[in-house]
């Protein structure tokens, strides 16, 4: 399924639903941040996915991180709440979600980095490189926010 993001922009469709999201913001001992390149859209982005029953949300972060990439993780703080009604995100099913979307700091208890059904690239991207990724700007939001490392968490 495809996807296309839309970000304060007047052309966007009207949101038709919501769902719980999680991304994990994730660097290594160089300070380089772990990343995805996904299949759904070939954005870079940092991993996360959908909450599913049964789950907490930290639980949902350590799921998705090692399915999209192979690395281990445990979910150490909160970067930020993220629900701003003028970011959706329309799939080709017809479904447009407003954003909702929870991004927790992680650290990396090891693995080895691989790609999935959802990820073509798995790579540690250090943070000047950042500039030369296409990296959408709401998933730029949550990075810059987990780089600034700030003692209250970021809420929209």
């Amino acid at each position: 399924m495809s996807r296309t993001d839309y970000f304060d922009d007047p052309h966007a469709p009207a949101a038709n639903s919501i769902a719980i999201a999680v991304s994990a913001f994730i660097q290594d001992e160089r300070g380089y941040i772990l990343m995805i390149r996904r299949t759904d859209n070939d954005l870079y982005s940092i991993p996360g996915g959908q909450l599913e029953l049964g789950e907490t949300l930290s639980q949902t972060a350590v799921r998705e991180v090692r399915e999209e990439t192979g690395i281990e993780c445990e979910v150490v703080s909160l970067v930020g709440l993220y629900s701003n009604p003028k970011h959706v995100v329309a799939y080709d099913d017809g479904e447009v979600r407003q954003e909702f979307s929870i991004c927790f700091r992680a650290r990396s208890l090891g693995g080895t980095p691989r790609t999935s059904d959802e990820s073509k690239e798995v790579l540690w991207v250090a943070p000047d490189r950042l500039d030369r990724l296409n990296i959408h700007r709401s998933i730029r939001l949550r990075i810059d926010h987990g780089l600034h490392d700030r003692s209250e968490p970021y809420f929209t």
